[in-house]
């Protein structure tokens, strides 16, 4: 399982609760889009994971892998984990609903 804020954190050298000190002066001069902690950064971090599956795939054909965290209640995230061909999403409570439903469209998109 992708611990997505933790990767994200190590990856980008940025701490989760420091980033609302800088984020906006990060997304005036376009560095981020959008907060990597709230939605995977597909360029950064998306490329590690798609790096990480990939090869452990060939390794092991069978080899089951997910997301758990903040991410995996996020729409954008589940749609990105959902093309990297992931076996699933762990995800707070509260936000067991937003993730299925991002699921199930993810899957729908595919098959139009």
């Amino acid at each position: 399982s992708f611990g997505t804020n933790d990767l994200t954190q190590t990856a980008l050298g940025l701490s989760r609760d420091d980033m609302g000190l800088f984020y906006d002066e990060y997304q005036k001069k376009e560095i981020y889009s959008q907060n990597p902690f709230a939605s995977i950064d597909k360029h950064g971090v998306g490329k590690l994971m798609d790096f990480a599956a990939t090869n452990g795939r060939k390794v092991k054909k069978d080899l089951k892998l997910g997301i758990c965290g903040e991410h995996a209640g996020d729409p954008s995230s589940i749609d990105f984990c959902h093309n990297l061909d992931l076996d699933y999403v762990s995800c707070s409570p509260p936000r067991v609903p937003i993730a299925r439903l991002a699921a199930a469209q993810a899957a729908l998109r595919e098959k139009n």
